[in-house]
């Protein structure tokens, strides 16, 4: 690799913000001489654009994502007593959100083709639930790299036993479902905000959406310390707000994330391209999702070979998730899993690993990219 070939990162937030930038400036500029930073009028015009691009009747803005859920199990009324069940192929964050809300989590095992919740696995502990634990109240589908869990059988399931089914849309913001955004096939979905999301702000940010309007006005509440009159907390409440600024921001960005989404998927399909005839395949998509690439995972049994070899053709890489939740030191041992034991969860950690994708990556470094890849075939 010589000095002209740097290594092209994997992710890149400070690009998005570069190619707005006079843009978000000006956003910034707006919100700081408002005088007023946080719940204003920068909040609330994102929430009701944000609402209107999902197609859902509500989103209420919050602190980042792992709030989003939280808040979204509080004004459930799903906390102690209760049990949720979801994934451990995730951001520890998910886990982490029925923690807070005083829940008892299970971790289910993935599929091996697409890493979301196994249906089937689903099914069966609602059915039949793992003794020793509370009544199971949740199911959190985390819908992972950019493209959608088997819902179907997944809502099915959940009907049939009395289960709400929230949508973990972290990575997965204007995905889609035969024909559906992701986030309104749920009771209510939670988006993290984080900067190297497909919508990012450029700080902490979270947003949910609901098209249950009490649920909604009770966690908008919640969100701050259970007012609904100042300084009187008719509900036990968190401080959770999604600030001015960040809002601003968002409002910026929003316009052009089906843009980026769509630049995004074009990236995706020329490494499906370059990595015909070599050792690695593309991910696999559902036919009747849209997938909007917030991670292109490759996966191989040679993952740290691979990795130096891409390296070695500047091209970076990260791994989504080297350690599964219930392998950490903080939850291993303590928390319950499915019969599966996340057997495949447990495969794919030593396996996946994720390729350069922003929507501002250049022509010539997803080339470049695309060049790596091919070499791997040799």
């Amino acid at each position: 690799m010589n000095a002209t070939n740097s290594i092209i990162a994997q992710a890149d937030p400070g690009a998005g913000y570069r190619a707005q930038q006079a843009e978000i400036d000006a956003a910034v500029a707006r919100a700081l001489a408002s005088g007023w930073y946080i719940l204003g009028k920068e909040g609330e015009a994102f929430e009701q654009e944000f609402a209107a691009w999902l197609g859902t009747s509500r989103a209420v803005g919050c602190a980042n994502g792992t709030d989003a859920l939280a808040l979204i199990l509080r004004g459930l009324g799903i906390g102690p007593g209760c049990t949720v069940a979801t994934v451990s192929h995730t951001a520890v964050a998910t886990v982490a959100a029925i923690e807070m809300a005083g829940a008892t989590p299970l971790l289910l095992d993935i599929d091996p083709d697409t890493y979301t919740m196994d249906p089937d696995e689903l099914a069966a502990v609602l059915e039949d639930p793992p003794p020793g634990l509370p009544p199971i109240r949740a199911a959190i589908a985390v819908h992972l790299y950019g493209q959608a869990c088997d819902l179907g059988p997944m809502l099915a399931a959940c009907e049939r036993a009395g289960v709400v089914l929230i949508e973990d849309c972290a990575q997965a913001h204007g995905a889609t479902l035969g024909g559906r955004k992701l986030g309104t096939l749920g009771r209510a979905a939670a988006f993290s905000l984080y900067p190297t999301k497909n919508l990012g702000a450029l700080g902490d940010g979270g947003v949910l959406a609901t098209d249950d309007f009490e649920l909604a006005e009770r966690i908008g509440a919640i969100r701050q310390y259970g007012w609904r009159e100042r300084y009187v907390s008719s509900l036990v409440g968190v401080n959770s707000r999604l600030d001015e600024i960040q809002a601003a921001i968002l409002r910026v960005k929003l316009p052009r994330l089906d843009d980026g989404n769509a630049r995004r998927q074009a990236i995706a399909a020329a490494y499906d391209a370059a990595l015909a005839g070599g050792p690695l395949s593309p991910p696999a998509r559902r036919a009747d999702a849209g997938h909007v690439f917030h991670q292109y995972v490759l996966r191989s049994p040679d993952r740290a070979a691979m990795q130096s070899r891409l390296r070695a053709d500047g091209v970076g890489t990260g791994i989504h998730y080297p350690v599964p939740v219930h392998q950490q030191s903080a939850y291993e041992g303590r928390i319950a899993l499915g019969p599966a034991g996340c057997a495949e969860t447990a495969r794919a950690s030593q396996e996946v690993f994720s390729l350069p994708m922003y929507p501002e990556l250049t022509d010539e470094q997803v080339e470049r990219i695309c060049g790596a890849l091919r070499n791997l075939a040799g």
